[in-house]
């Protein structure tokens, strides 16, 4: 059951209560009262899941029980080795990275991290990346190229972190180093969206040669809220939600601008609602994006991959007149 339920998910939350309250039931007429709970509770989840509005995606995407990078890789990966620091300046717990086994090979992990609880939430500042973060993870791309290793990214955050400091030791400058060393990694790299995507933080772990996204994660040049304020001069629900809907920020519609390579079906409910099973298709998605890029060669990867990312954002001009 969830530990927690958004404002749309509350219908859900009293049959959950019934179904809980069931147990196992051993008399016949309580099995029975159990199945047309369980009836009732697919019902309303189709009703609820079937017709999102962006801004309740981006809801789900910021999900307190959502599965994150740690969770991920504790569920799909093997022997996960941690490698912390940017050996230049200090340690950031909003990026985690280091290298595992997935299905017999070797590679580099690298994500953002945000936290469940609200201890863990501030020890990883919320997956805000500072610098430091960033240089870690150009530390571990490093690594991956020395050594022959595919990259995965991980991303989920709302943005790099916009704090003074921050921008003292060079946040836009280690955005830009990530961006440059990604582009040219001599190395497959598949880059996975699994919950908020939001502007260069975001992107700084983005540039792959597939870009997959989950089915209500979110991936945006900023936040509805930040978007309100600056287009609309307001930040009530209303604006809010209608932000959402222009940033045309879901998967649904990346995918239709070409902006991602695939789509990950999540579990009926969101991942949140069955982290395991959530896993299971990313694993699937993963290991099909994986295998399709390791047998072509460097020099053709990495064309592709540049001519990929010019392709974005390109219109068809007007006819004159």
């Amino acid at each position: 059951m969830l530990s927690t339920y958004l404002e749309f998910e509350k219908p859900l939350a009293e049959v959950d209560r019934k179904i809980a309250a069931l147990g196992r039931p051993t008399s016949a007429e309580a099995k029975r009262a159990l199945a047309r709970l369980r009836k009732e509770r697919r019902r309303l989840e189709r009703e609820i899941y079937g017709n999102l509005t962006a801004w309740q995606r981006v809801q789900l995407s910021r999900h307190s029980d959502r599965p994150q990078t740690a969770d991920y890789i504790r569920l799909v990966f093997a022997d996960f080795f941690p490698l912390c620091g940017d050996r230049s300046s200090a340690e950031d717990p909003a990026i985690l990275g280091g290298v595992a086994s997935y299905r017999t090979r070797t590679i580099v992990v690298v994500g953002h991290q945000r936290g469940h609880t609200t201890q863990e939430k501030l020890h990883h500042n919320f997956g805000m990346a500072r610098p430091e973060g960033y240089r870690k993870a150009v530390r571990l791309f490093h690594l991956a190229a020395r050594f022959g290793f595919p990259l995965v990214t991980f991303i989920d955050t709302q943005g790099a972190y916009p704090g003074v400091g921050a921008e003292e030791r060079g946040q836009a400058e280690a955005i830009a180093t990530s961006l440059r060393e990604l582009s040219s990694l001599p190395v497959p790299v598949v880059c996975v969206v699994i919950g908020e995507g939001g502007s260069g933080g975001a992107l700084a772990l983005g540039v792959g040669d597939r870009i997959l996204m989950q089915e209500y994660a979110c991936y945006s040049v900023i936040s509805p809220e930040g978007c309100a304020s600056i287009l609309y001069r307001e930040s009530s629900p209303e604006a809010v939600e209608r932000a959402a809907a222009a940033l045309r920020l879901t998967a649904p519609d990346l995918l239709s601008f070409g902006l991602i390579d695939e789509v990950i079906c999540e579990p009926a409910g969101g991942a949140h609602r069955d982290p395991t099973k959530a896993a299971e298709l990313l694993d699937e998605a993963l290991k099909r994006n994986l295998e399709g890029l390791l047998d072509v060669p460097i020099r053709d990867l990495l064309r592709t991959r540049y001519e990929k990312f010019r392709r974005l954002g390109a219109r068809q001009q007007p006819p004159d007149g």
